[in-house]
């Protein structure tokens, strides 16, 4: 995974004039933010493009609208206003279209999405006149095979989680990496986290925080039996496979980026890898991720 951790300068002119803007919120705060950066872009000479959802927030329908899983055919900069769960869900439109995705925050975290709604004019200002950091992130791929025939793929780029549903009885897991047998353990399932993800959930579970910048996979057991069984960080070239092992039908599910996708039995294998398409962040100039976790997880406080 590529981290670009200095400042790109080059010819503003021609830098970013078919910006889409994408949100999956109508409420107020979103409304007033989108007005204001439509202004700000008007005013610098950009096209806008919308798509369907903050169409449906301005009045003014001067303007180029789309489907949000269209905009990367259309645009050379994607603007996500909301919070890191707007940015995730631009993400998953925009992987297959290498478009530059940068987020506005107005949500509570912030690791996706930082520019805050109270300072766009000085951000936008530095970003349009070339001056930025590129931050280049890797999604995860998932599919289940059932009688060896796959019946789901999908992508995340936080994490791809097992687990069980509506039971208090425990889900045996059995792990392989690259082929190897890692270890049969019993636990109430299993996050695949990218370093993206490593922040989110993987961090609840006790999982450690991997700089965006490194090419590795978490594997993080979540409340295992077994108090020995800890975290794992792996090459990000590896493939996972885990085994639903236990015979309690109906009992466990498989989420992407928490976003429940299909319901699994015994003898299912659940496959992950890195996907073949990455997503580009684009951050102020003054990005720095210790910063943000700092910031945002209140250390030295």
């Amino acid at each position: 995974m590529l981290c670009l951790s200095q400042a790109n300068k080059i010819d503003s002119k021609n830098m970013f004039k078919r910006i889409g803007l994408i949100t999956n919120s109508g409420v107020k705060a979103i409304q007033s933010t989108l007005a204001e950066i439509l202004d700000y872009l008007q005013s610098r000479d950009r096209t806008v493009i919308l798509d369907k959802c903050c169409a449906e927030l301005v009045n003014d329908h001067n303007f180029d609208i789309f489907d949000a899983s269209e905009l990367g055919e259309h645009c050379d900069l994607v603007i996500a206003i909301g919070g890191d769960g707007t940015m995730l869900m631009a993400s998953h439109t925009l992987c297959d279209f290498n478009i530059p995705l940068l987020g506005i925050n107005l949500g509570h975290v912030g690791f996706l999405a930082d520019i805050p709604a109270d300072n766009i004019a000085n951000n936008m200002d530095e970003i349009l006149n070339g001056c930025y950091v590129e931050d280049v992130r890797f999604l995860l791929r998932g599919r289940v095979l059932r009688e060896e025939k796959c019946i789901f793929e999908g992508n995340a780029i936080n994490d791809i989680i097992i687990q069980k549903w509506n039971i208090a009885r425990l889900l045996e897991l059995e792990t392989y990496i690259n082929g190897k047998f890692v270890h049969t353990h019993r636990s109430d399932g299993m996050i695949i986290s990218s370093p993206t993800g490593s922040t989110a959930y993987a961090l609840a579970g006790g999982g450690p925080i991997v700089h965006p910048s490194l090419d590795a996979l978490l594997l993080v057991p979540i409340c295992p039996h077994s108090l020995t069984n800890r975290p794992i960080v792996i090459d990000g070239n590896s493939q996972i496979e885990v085994v639903i092992g236990n015979s309690e039908i109906d009992k466990a599910h498989l989420t992407l980026d928490g976003v429940t996708m299909i319901e699994l039995v015994p003898n299912d294998r659940v496959r992950i890898e890195k996907k073949d398409k990455n997503i580009k962040l684009i951050h102020p100039p003054n990005h720095d991720q210790f910063h943000i976790l700092r910031e945002k997880l209140n250390w030295s406080k």
